[in-house]
């Protein structure tokens, strides 16, 4: 596998384990609910994916473990702070968001499209604002 393969390859794996709509779901899902069902779930994924990503890129798969728990630490606990300042809008675009970030993550895994993945990220975090702008001032004109 060439350097730049290997790169490519290297922040797709980033971007499924640390990006993806179920890790952030899931972590704010326990820190709003305490139900942790969503992550186990994907812990459960997450180990079997690892296994097979590692074949290719060997240890430095298991170093993405570090990225992600803070990621997921962190929004399990903003998670308190964010809940009372959602609706159930916002959470349904909050996933639908997470949802085309894991599709474009696919279909780079599968060489049909090569999306720039890393680009999207972003994109979780300006969601919920932006549909909480949608909601409150633009539909209401509509």
């Amino acid at each position: 596998m060439s350097e730049q393969e290997f790169d490519a390859t290297l922040v797709t794996v980033i971007v499924l384990f640390c990006a993806s709509g179920t890790g952030i779901y899931g972590s704010l899902t326990e820190g709003m609910s305490g139900d942790a069902s969503i992550l186990i779930s994907k812990s459960i994924l997450d180990f079997f994916t690892a296994a097979i990503f590692a074949a290719n890129l060997g240890f430095v798969v298991s170093m993405i473990a570090i990225p992600q728990v803070l990621i997921f630490v962190l929004l399990y606990l903003l998670a308190g702070v964010i809940y009372p300042l959602t609706t159930a809008t916002m959470i349904a675009d909050f996933k639908a968001a997470g949802g085309v970030l894991m599709l474009a993550t696919g279909f780079h895994m599968v060489q049909i499209k090569m999306f720039p993945t890393a680009d999207m990220i972003p994109a979780m975090i300006v969601v919920m604002p932006l549909s909480w702008l949608w909601i409150n001032f633009v539909l209401p004109i509509l």
